[in-house]
């Protein structure tokens, strides 16, 4: 079974184009909501992140998502640690997941493709771009949030011009209907080269 890697930035509209693949019965695995999952049901992950981070990382059980968003956005050695630790957890429940299926191939959606290097284990790898103002946007109407915070998770994040000599296929992030013609002819073409 072939992987193919989808990526793009905080607000690159990487979650709308894996949208087109599961329309089209392409199973999608979503590695940002297993993680935040993850987080909050496994004990051996939440003992780590509480022995690294402290016992804020946690309220009545749950993922302090406040508490973790500051502290990653703020110190970039605190955002190595914490991807660190998840990432190989992430990893373990996408190869458990790709076990149950009998498809040519799947799609593992994440926004550290390129930065943790599972780039280099997939088969081919998608990168989702848009323009820097459709970003921040974006992010301050899905996450109710300032500007500047905006600028400090993009900021955070690998450039695009660093991600694109890596990728396989650079997919810029437009109008609807155009993501939509892009998906369907990149799924015909994986249909040749897999099935």
């Amino acid at each position: 079974m072939k992987v193919i890697g989808l990526t793009g930035g905080i607000g690159s509209g990487k979650s709308t184009i894996a949208k087109v693949f599961k329309s089209k019965s392409v199973p999608v695995y979503d590695s940002d909501s297993s993680a935040k999952t993850l987080m909050n049901s496994s004990k051996k992950l939440k003992l780590k992140l509480i022995e690294c981070f402290g016992t804020s990382t946690y309220s009545n059980g749950l993922l302090n998502k406040k508490y973790i968003s500051n502290l990653i956005f703020n110190d970039s050695i605190a955002l190595n640690k914490i991807n660190s630790i998840v990432h190989p957890e992430v990893l373990n429940d996408f190869k458990q997941w790709k076990s149950k299926l009998n498809n040519d191939y799947v799609i593992y959606e994440s926004a550290l493709v390129f930065e943790s290097g599972s780039y280099k284990s997939n088969d081919y790898n998608i990168l989702v771009t848009s323009e820097l103002n459709l970003r921040v946007e974006r992010i301050i109407k899905r996450d109710n949030i300032k500007k500047d915070d905006v600028l400090l998770k993009i900021n955070n994040q690998w450039p695009d011009q660093k991600k694109i000599p890596l990728a396989d296929y650079v997919f810029k992030n437009s109008s609807e209907n155009e993501n939509r013609k892009i998906v369907l002819s990149l799924i015909n073409h994986f249909n040749s080269i897999f099935v």
